[in-house]
């Protein structure tokens, strides 16, 4: 009886407790969060990776709203087989840049990390207006609505500002001139898909900033012809 006494006793010092598990979840999380503040001064740095263009945020930014992430990882292995039929394994310092970063497990649909200038843009717009027109196998749904819905480049530059803050080197003045760089580029997509007979006028709908990103990705490592 003198033990279950005792026992019951120490439960019954609630704030003691209160105070131990309020100091066991404070050391827990510094424990989490401190190498995610210290990553930037560990992680590897690649001189030729730079960070994304305006245009090709955009397009990231609508690769993961349409779910793109859930069926496509980013991340090449370091076996043989997966480089045979990919490229190149990733290597850590190729998404210091990215928040957050898109290396995923799910392989749906192949590993994309290096399917930049792989194919060309017409190939991109036939293969999301209708997959099958491509790949005669493949499950993917079509996306035709990104055919329709205009390109909304409002939040550019504010979303740049953010990345800035958080590490990604955007210069003040590419932040302030962000829209008007994804205009460029995604005039010059849409010239170069109608020039091969695609449709025209894709320069402001969705797709031209998903073909954008989806053209940069495994780029920045790719030696030079």
């Amino acid at each position: 009886m003198s033990s279950l006494y005792k026992h019951r006793k120490i439960e019954g010092l609630v704030p003691t407790f209160s105070i131990l598990i309020f100091i066991a979840i404070m050391v827990g999380t510094l424990v989490e969060l401190l190498p995610i503040f210290l990553m930037n001064d560990q992680a590897p740095k690649i001189a030729s990776v730079k960070p994304l263009t305006p245009l090709e945020q955009a397009g990231r930014d609508l690769y993961i709203k349409e779910g793109c992430v859930s069926c496509h990882s980013q991340m090449i292995r370091p076996f043989r087989d997966e480089i045979e039929r990919y490229g190149d394994y990733t290597k850590a310092g190729e998404t210091i840049y990215e928040h957050p970063f898109l290396w995923g497990s799910k392989r749906t649909g192949p590993d994309l990390a290096r399917i930049g200038g792989k194919y060309p843009n017409l190939w991109h717009a036939r293969h999301m207006e209708d997959p099958r027109s491509t790949s005669p196998s493949s499950i993917m749904p079509p996306y035709p609505w990104l055919f329709v819905k205009e390109l909304d480049l409002k939040r550019l530059p504010s979303d740049l500002l953010t990345l800035q803050k958080l590490g990604v080197p955007y210069s003040n003045q590419e932040i302030d001139n962000a829209i008007s760089m994804a205009q460029i580029q995604a005039k010059a997509l849409g010239e170069d898909i109608a020039k091969n007979g695609g449709a025209k006028h894709l320069a402001n709908k969705e797709i031209i900033a998903i073909i954008a990103y989806l053209q940069r990705l495994g780029q920045d490592i790719k030696p030079k012809p």
